[in-house]
């Protein structure tokens, strides 16, 4: 399967331990030196209305991806670890 930035950007992104839904992908880290994909950034959830800011972005490493769908991505990331600084998993 062969998948594009763009085609990413159109899936939601689901915690398989709990069925939350975390956002969808607004961006993506990629190993230049060897050319691989390493991390989806999913975008932090506006606060209050949308009127204080957003919430710091989320990434999940590619390790913690467990399927890519036609329209969802499934990622195993622990309830803890999401609330531990939004960042990294």
């Amino acid at each position: 399967m062969s998948c594009t930035i763009r085609d990413l950007q159109q899936k939601e992104v689901i915690c398989i331990n709990d069925g939350a839904r975390l956002g969808f992908v607004s961006d993506v880290e990629i190993d230049v030196e060897n050319g691989r994909l390493t991390a989806v950034v999913i975008p932090g959830a506006y606060r209050f209305m949308g009127m204080f800011g957003k919430e710091e972005a989320f990434v999940v490493r590619w390790e913690n991806i467990k399927k890519i769908g036609g329209d969802i991505i499934l990622v195993d990331i622990p309830e803890s670890g999401r609330e531990l600084g939004r960042h990294g998993y």
